[in-house]
């Protein structure tokens, strides 16, 4: 394994377990503010867009 696939491999590895990790933190504020089903919704939606829109600026990246 070279260097560039070690590197390419863990921060794919850590930056996926940090969106993993992100999303507990939302799921865990939501049952902390007793939100309910609805703000939880909510709040899935508005800071997933933040989650979603570093992915897909990612993705577009690789693909330019």
């Amino acid at each position: 394994m070279t260097v560039e696939q070690f590197e390419f491999y863990t921060l794919a590895f850590c930056v996926g377990g940090l969106i993993l990790f992100m999303t507990f933190i939302m799921w865990d504020l939501a049952k902390k503010s007793k939100a309910g089903k609805f703000g939880t919704f909510i709040l899935f939606i508005a800071l997933g867009v933040g989650l979603l829109g570093f992915v897909l600026k990612t993705l577009l990246v690789e693909f330019i």
